[in-house]
């Protein structure tokens, strides 16, 4: 199937590992142009070659205003943006009184504001070519909170809210606005949570845990022109392990 995304112009943040990476490598497939970034030149420079994107952008999302730069930089080089991916590594762990106000901080940044300074430049892009997709990568534990996973519980909810509410928004200028939901998946984040995952299998009802192509196929479907119809949805890619439909 054509997703109908040759030409179109992507910015996938925090793509240099794990899903940002893969979602990238999906939307390259599909021929979009991609611009991809994260805070390490290096990394961010090797991935861009590795899987084909056109431009790699050295943003540090954990600083204020950083989305905002990301989505500016690739308006300066293409003229505007079609694709938004909002992704960003997950904040650490820690039971409530464990963490610190700095911890809360850095969360909401990270996962909250780069997320909100990335909409707010993208969308008046979209609006007026009346064509977009914005897709933020959250986490199942948005729908179930995952113990010890404080920060990434609170706040990864507030953003299916936030998703729901700018979705309701811009529809009307064809735009859509959804969250994926990934589950346990085969990433460097497995290791840094420390996740055995022959216990974690046993829990997930496919039994394994996911590939992040199979993820990034799903964000490359949410971004395509079949999708029109797809929007304020949070799609969960987790092998059946939420509980909750």
């Amino acid at each position: 199937m054509d997703f109908g995304l040759k030409g179109k112009r992507a910015l996938v943040m925090g793509a240099s590992a794990g899903l940002g990476r893969a979602v990238a490598q999906a939307l390259v497939q599909e021929g979009a142009k991609v611009a991809i970034c994260s805070r390490n030149k290096e990394r961010i420079e090797a991935t861009a070659e590795a899987v084909g994107a056109a431009l790699a952008l050295v943003s540090d999302l954990m600083q204020p205003g950083a989305g905002r730069t990301a989505v500016e930089a690739v308006h300066r080089e293409w003229g505007g943006l079609d694709i938004l991916v909002c992704n960003t590594g997950g904040p650490p762990k820690g039971k409530f009184l464990e963490l610190s106000a700095e911890d809360w901080q850095a969360g909401f940044q990270g996962l909250w504001l780069s997320a909100v300074d990335g909409m707010r430049a993208s969308l008046p892009f979209m609006k007026a070519a009346r064509w977009g997709r914005i897709l933020l990568v959250t986490s199942m534990a948005a729908k179930e909170p995952v113990s010890g996973l404080t920060i990434s519980n609170g706040l990864r909810a507030g953003l299916l809210g936030l998703a729901k509410s700018i979705s309701q928004e811009v529809a009307g200028d064809g735009v859509t606005v959804n969250c994926l939901l990934p589950g346990y998946t085969a990433t460097e984040r497995m290791q840094q949570l420390g996740v055995n995952e022959e216990t974690i299998v046993t829990q997930i009802p496919a039994r394994r845990l996911g590939r992040p192509e199979e993820f990034a196929a799903t964000a490359a479907f949410l971004a395509s022109e079949q999708a029109a119809y797809i929007t304020g949805q949070a799609i969960a890619v987790d092998g059946g392990y939420l509980h909750s439909h």
